[in-house]
């Protein structure tokens, strides 16, 4: 992944505003040209510091109210076969593998109470995967959000007396 500059962080704060912001108008509030600020979101998307846009869209709005965290661990000797079968499973949104005595942690989403078992039991049954733990989500208190990380960038160089990037057009 490419590093993130001043430019590319002013870019991305604003998408962070509104991701279905035009090119243009990012390129007008910001003061750069059109191009430049099409490029830089090329390049963010190519890096893979950028999500796609769908990333925006609630499971809620889909039919998937009910959120909880999954905690797996596995035979360590199929964490490839267990890895395929979670990616296939729609409900699994993310899937991390943390420090610690957890082998993968699972951020899933489901309809229902009951069907968040149907869920836990798909995953339960996938390959090599010998326990879960499921915990509920009662409600989010902090939506995702990278504003504060992209602002930071900013504020660190400030504090550090870094010099600032150049502006680029």
């Amino acid at each position: 992944m490419s590093e993130i500059d001043a430019t590319d962080r002013r870019v991305l704060l604003l998408l962070d505003e509104d991701g279905r912001m035009p090119t243009a108008m990012i390129a007008s509030r910001l003061g750069l040209a059109r191009g430049t600020v099409q490029a830089r979101l090329e390049k963010l998307r190519e890096s893979g510091a950028l999500r796609l846009h769908s990333a925006r869209i609630t499971p809620a709005a889909l039919g998937r109210p009910v959120g909880a965290s999954v905690q797996v661990e596995l035979d360590q000797h199929q964490i490839g076969e267990a890895i395929a079968a979670l990616a296939d499973l729609p409900e699994v949104l993310e899937c991390f593998a943390p420090a610690g005595s957890t082998d993968l942690l699972l951020r899933v989403v489901a309809k229902s109470p009951e069907d968040l078992y149907r869920v836990s039991e798909e995953i339960r049954l996938c390959p090599g995967i010998t326990r879960t733990s499921t915990s509920l989500f009662l409600r989010e208190v902090i939506p995702y959000r990278v504003t504060g990380l992209l602002a930071e960038g900013s504020a660190q160089r400030r504090r550090t007396g870094e010099p600032q990037q150049r502006r680029a057009r």
